[in-house]
């Protein structure tokens, strides 16, 4: 008997494989990580050294080399721009709370989902798009989400700063699509009963997003375009943030 496997591809990969998606045939219903990764290296070798340093994700969490796979799990190959770690209990924090939108951003309004009697601090951090890096114009940014597993990492964000900064609230929304220059791609709001602690969980929340959110960006230029990693050094979503 012969089991499909179907493996959805994010931000580049598509371009790079051909389509949206990897379906492969086997006669494993079920298989380690790394021999999945073998599997799709030996289906597509001139890809090969993308695809081993890529995570695959299972059923939206991210999963480690040894970990069982089976052909019936949601599986995405997702390269490294941005990532995602071990799973976490997700229930602590409104779910509204973490939106993925193709819709502008309001910072007001993420703000107001983590202001209440209790903490006496509020900020926003507003990510938008620059015009020049290192000398090179950017037109725009396009954003790409593997959604249901960026908002749950989004919620785990938000239940690490709950249980480091006691009383600490926090709200993400991240915009996909086309982002024009200095328009918002990402708000991250959080509240505290004091200014120390919100001003180190706002920085928590967003050095964390780029760690280990599934959320890539491709720069466009005037004369051609690339897939932009999080520049936070060699990828790795299962590492804990560092200076915290």
């Amino acid at each position: 008997m012969k089991y499909d496997w179907i493996i959805k591809l994010f931000a580049g990969l598509p371009e790079r494989i051909g389509a949206p998606s990897i379906q492969l045939q086997s006669d494993l219903e079920k298989m380690s990580v790394a021999d999945l990764k073998a599997a799709i290296s030996d289906e597509y070798p001139d890809h090969q050294a993308l695809i081993q340093i890529a995570f695959i994700a299972c059923n939206h969490v991210y999963a480690a080399e040894d970990m069982i796979v089976h052909a019936s799990d949601e599986l995405a190959l997702l390269p490294p721009v941005s990532g995602g770690e071990e799973k976490q209990e997700l229930a602590k924090e409104p779910i509204e709370r973490y939106i993925v939108t193709n819709d502008v951003i309001s910072s007001d309004a993420v703000l107001a989902k983590v202001i209440v009697p209790e903490n006496g601090a509020s900020i926003a951090f507003v990510g938008t798009t620059r015009e020049w890096t290192h000398g090179q114009r950017t037109v725009r940014l396009e954003y790409e989400a593997y959604a249901p597993m960026a908002v749950a990492t989004m919620q785990q964000i938000g239940n690490e700063i709950a249980e480091r900064w006691h009383g600490a609230l926090c709200a993400i929304s991240h915009r996909i699509g086309v982002v024009g220059l200095a328009e918002t791609s990402v708000v991250i709001a959080v509240s505290s009963p004091h200014r120390d602690s919100c001003y180190e969980a706002s920085r928590y929340a967003i050095e964390r997003l780029k760690q280990i959110v599934p959320i890539w960006k491709k720069e466009i230029w005037e004369d051609g375009s690339e897939w932009k990693g999080h520049q936070l050094g060699p990828w790795n979503p299962t590492e804990q943030l560092k200076d915290f």
